[in-house]
């Protein structure tokens, strides 16, 4: 499968707090996945599992070997694959991808999708550091590879990744099979389309100096900056784009630092000016996502996810994972088995209709009201969210102690009143 031109219109931009740069003893982590404006992203519950050893896993294209123990996860993800763009695990692993294109090739063939590695590793990890081993086995092993859109026309790229769990936070950046980890103990980091490590690398694939040496993008002499050597010579216009995010990002975090919040991880995510929440060029943001893991063990890790494009017009609900987690059909898309364009090949060539009952509520509420009426949502839309935010500090502070079972059904609860409210 040919690769498409990174002049290609994709964005993403991740974001990671870690104590003392937030504001209480929590890492916060934040992402919102810039797609193809019409794709939908729905949020999926997976429960944790046991498998028979040996066995396979379908993932968007290709099988790979299934572990015997895998971990409860939630995923917002576009609906017409496996993998996801961003998601958590019931032990507070918190993984969010983004595209890059480097001086290594995009790879012609199917093979594993970074949204497909970011969800095995979730599934797969107990720690930041333990997914980002995964995904560099599972790169090794199968690579990565095949269009990243539901599209006749192939949009291949590499990735990079954000990964964060309770007491620090990782960058994973690829070329190909290559990659580099950068970890993060302390302050605030983002990530925006374009390769970001430099010569602190933490961690790195064996061969990934010898390669660059081979290749003529290093002498092999002096410090080893993976950013300035893998990175393309000439950046497309997207990638240039993608650097004024990356500062705008960076700004927005450093004056914030010591005093980040979940909502002030929100606020940027909604951040229009800088490019941040995305509408142009045929892609938009189309989910968000903000979790807040505290240091404390016996506190919840609590995940705040839309289920609907552009976090400025839509509302982030809190989930824990707890008893009685269950999967709200509301923000479920159909499905199409067999006769699934992506399953049919060649792929793509035909449309089906992923909308999922919140989205559609969304989009028409929005659709059809006037301003007045819109601003009147919007409000409605902001005390809902609020009473989220209210539940996180009563967690946090332990001034509220819910039974399980209502923890575990919070998203569910707020998913329902959210949907009445659009209808």
């Amino acid at each position: 499968m040919a690769s498409s031109s990174p002049d290609a219109p994709c964005s993403c931009d991740c974001f990671v707090s870690v104590p003392p740069a937030s504001a209480i003893p929590a890492v916060i982590f934040a992402k919102n996945s810039d797609r193809p404006r019409d794709e939908v992203q729905e949020v999926v519950f997976i429960p944790a599992g046991t498998h028979t050893p040996g066995s396979r896993l379908q993932c968007t294209y290709i099988e790979v070997e299934q572990v015997w123990k895998t971990h409860a996860v939630i995923l917002s993800r576009p609906s017409w694959l496996w993998g996801a763009e961003m998601g958590a695990n019931e032990l507070g692993v918190c993984i969010g991808n983004e595209a890059v294109w480097t001086k290594e090739p995009v790879g012609e063939g199917e093979a594993l999708l970074g949204m497909d590695l970011l969800r095995l590793a979730l599934e797969r990890s107990s720690t930041a550091q333990a997914a980002v081993h995964v995904i560099a086995g599972l790169l090794d092993r199968y690579g990565q590879g095949g269009s990243c859109r539901e599209d006749p026309e192939p949009f291949c790229y590499h990735n990079t990744f954000l990964l964060a769990d309770r007491t620090e936070a990782w960058v994973l950046e690829t070329a190909g099979r290559l990659w580099a980890a950068q970890r993060i103990q302390g302050g605030a980091r983002n990530i925006s389309n374009q390769l970001s490590i430099g010569t602190d690398i933490s961690a790195e694939h064996p061969e990934l100096r010898s390669h660059a040496k081979a290749q003529g993008w290093w002498s092999g002499q002096g410090v080893f900056d993976f950013a300035e050597v893998f990175s393309l010579t000439q950046q497309p216009v997207r990638m240039e784009a993608a650097k004024a995010r990356f500062r705008a990002g960076c700004e927005m975090l450093q004056r914030q630092q010591g005093s980040i919040t979940a909502e002030v991880m929100m606020d940027i995510l909604r951040n229009k000016e800088s490019g941040i929440c995305m509408d142009s060029g045929g892609f938009r943001t189309t989910a968000s996502m903000v979790s807040v893991l505290p240091q404390d063990p016996t506190k919840p890790c609590v995940h705040f996810l839309t289920a609907t494009p552009d976090p400025s017009r839509s509302v982030f609900k809190p989930f824990i994972f707890e008893v009685g987690v269950s999967q709200p059909p509301q923000v479920l898309s159909p499905t199409f088995g067999a006769q699934d364009p992506v399953r049919i090949l060649p792929r793509f060539q035909t449309q089906v209709d992923r909308r999922h009952s919140l989205y559609r509520g969304h989009q028409a509420a929005l659709g059809l009201m006037d301003e007045q009426e819109q601003a009147q949502l919007r409000q409605e839309q902001q005390s809902l969210e609020q009473e989220g935010l209210e539940a996180l500090r009563g967690l946090l502070t332990g001034e509220q102690t819910p039974a399980p079972q209502e923890l575990g059904s919070l998203f569910q609860a707020f998913v329902e009143r959210e949907h009445q409210v659009y209808a």
